[in-house]
Parts: C-alpha cells; sequence; structure tokens
C-alpha cells in the first residue's frame, strides 16, 4: 500500500509540473506577432477637418499661424496632442521595436515586440504589455514612447502617441575625417548617452559604411535620418529597455552643443530638415 501512494505523489508530481509548463506556453502564445497586430488594425488616415483641437498650440496649427515644428521645438513649448506632429510632419512613419521576451521557455528566437510582466494576486496571474514605438520622418526628426496596457492593442496605441508627442530634432552633418564630403549623412562628432548599466557611444562614420550599430538602435537612426555610424556599447545590453532610452539620450546630446558657425560648414551640420539649397 505504502509503495502504491508513494508512486501516485510521485505521478501528481509530473501533472502539476506539465501543468505549469502548459501555461507557461499558452501565455506565450496568447503575444501575437507584428504582422497578426497589423492585419488586426487597419491604416488610419488623419483627417485634419475632423480634428477638435483643445491646447493653445494645436489651435493655432489648426488656424495655420504655426506652421513649422521648428517653432515649437525652438521655443522650448511642450507637444500636448499627437495630431500637431502629423499636421507638422506629414510624411511621419511609426514602428515598434522588438523589446519583449522571445518565443519559447529558453529564448533563443526572435524577440517579440511586446514585453509582457505579471502581477500575482488572489484571483490569478494579472499580465501587463509594454512596447517601445518610434516616429520619424527621415529627415532630422524622431521621437521614441513608451506604452502599457493590461492589452496588446492599447499598449501599443499609447506607444505610438507618447512617441509623437516626445518628437525632438537632431543635428546632422560629416564628422569623419575619412570621408569629409560635408553632406549631413552622418553626425559631426562623438556623442554618448547612458541609461542604467548601458551606455551607447555613437561616432560620426563615413560615407557607405551603413549603420554599424544594435537592430534596434539602427531603427531610432533611420527614422532620423542617419544613414552612416560607428557605436560602441558597454553594460547589460540585453535589457532592451535601457538601450533604446541610451541611444535616445545620445541623439539628444548633438543638439545640446553648441559649434561656431565656421565648424558648421566645415562639417556640413544641418539641424531638424535638410533645406534645399544644402
Amino acid at each position: 500500500m505504502a509503495e502504491k501512494k508513494e508512486e501516485k505523489k510521485e505521478g501528481e508530481e509530473e501533472t502539476e509540473e506539465e501543468v505549469k509548463l502548459e501555461v507557461e506556453k499558452e501565455i506565450m502564445e496568447e503575444v501575437p506577432t507584428e504582422e497578426e497586430i497589423e492585419k488586426e488594425i487597419p491604416a488610419i488616415t488623419f483627417d485634419v477637418a475632423a480634428w477638435a483641437p483643445k491646447t493653445s498650440i494645436g489651435k493655432a496649427v489648426k488656424a495655420g499661424t504655426i506652421k513649422d515644428i521648428d517653432e515649437i521645438l525652438d521655443n522650448g513649448m511642450r507637444i500636448l496632442e499627437a495630431p500637431i506632429v502629423d499636421v507638422l510632419l506629414p510624411g511621419i512613419e511609426s514602428d515598434l521595436l522588438l523589446v519583449g521576451q522571445s518565443k519559447g521557455k529558453f529564448g533563443g528566437g526572435q524577440r517579440r515586440v511586446f514585453r509582457q510582466t505579471q502581477k500575482k494576486t488572489r484571483e490569478g496571474n494579472k499580465p501587463k504589455f509594454g512596447t517601445f514605438a518610434v516616429v520619424g520622418n527621415g529627415d532630422g526628426y524622431v521621437g521614441i514612447g513608451y506604452g502599457k496596457s493590461k492589452e496588446t492593442v492599447p499598449s501599443r496605441e499609447k506607444a505610438i502617441r507618447n512617441a509623437k508627442l516626445n518628437v525632438f530634432k537632431i543635428k546632422r552633418g560629416c564628422g569623419s575625417w575619412q570621408c569629409a564630403c560635408g553632406k549631413p549623412h552622418s553626425i559631426p562628432f562623438k556623442v554618448e548617452g547612458k541609461c542604467g548599466s548601458v551606455v551607447v557611444t555613437l561616432m560620426p562614420a563615413p560615407k557607405g559604411k551603413g549603420l554599424c550599430i544594435e537592430g534596434e538602435c539602427g531603427k531610432i537612426l533611420k527614422f532620423a535620418g542617419i544613414k552612416d555610424i560607428w557605436s560602441k556599447t558597454k553594460g547589460q545590453t540585453g535589457s532592451k529597455g535601457n538601450l533604446v532610452k541610451a541611444c535616445e539620450k545620445a541623439l539628444k546630446q548633438l543638439t545640446s552643443v553648441k559649434i561656431s558657425q565656421t565648424q558648421i560648414e566645415k562639417l556640413g551640420i544641418c539641424e531638424g530638415k535638410i533645406k534645399k539649397n544644402e
């Protein structure tokens, strides 16, 4: 009898482990991929006529008194409505960054768009989904935002909205001694950004080199309009959230440095969009 009871206990332990593994698999399968999200959410075109602005800046943009986003960014005004960016930057695009866990128990696959976290309660596990989004027009303007929600679609919408509210402009130029072409295809000087233990260093590269940087940071630089870059990273770069924030801080360093007029002409520095005569 004792032997039979021991066999039953061993069998019960095995079934509990199997149930746990099945629950983990079901949770990971519930997280949709980028392709599934794009199929679920149709492309929405912005209608200026139907927009009812609530802030003074939004009303000025709709009335036509503010026609350039530089008037807002240069004066240090804060953007509180996402449609302001849609009106002033008509060619803006958005994308999600792969910052979530990879599919499977032991990982090894491609990372997912959503970073899933769980809260243990008496009623059960309450999952939440967080994601990073990047927006930009590929011509000197870029923004990064984070969104979190109990469902995947609201977190995606929050991230894109926050990215539009955080839009900033950068300086581009040719700071590489190997190139010296005087065109704004790279950055004018070396910059560094830090978040947590992650340190991202961006360095100017010659024309044709490409984006020699981690994939998700490469998306950010592409949306900003940078075509050639060298980079160096330190710290726990596996935490993609800190890596993205460090890259954002490094880009913001480009506009915080004062440059003389002779250096602007020598390095071909352009702040924001490229003018027609450049």
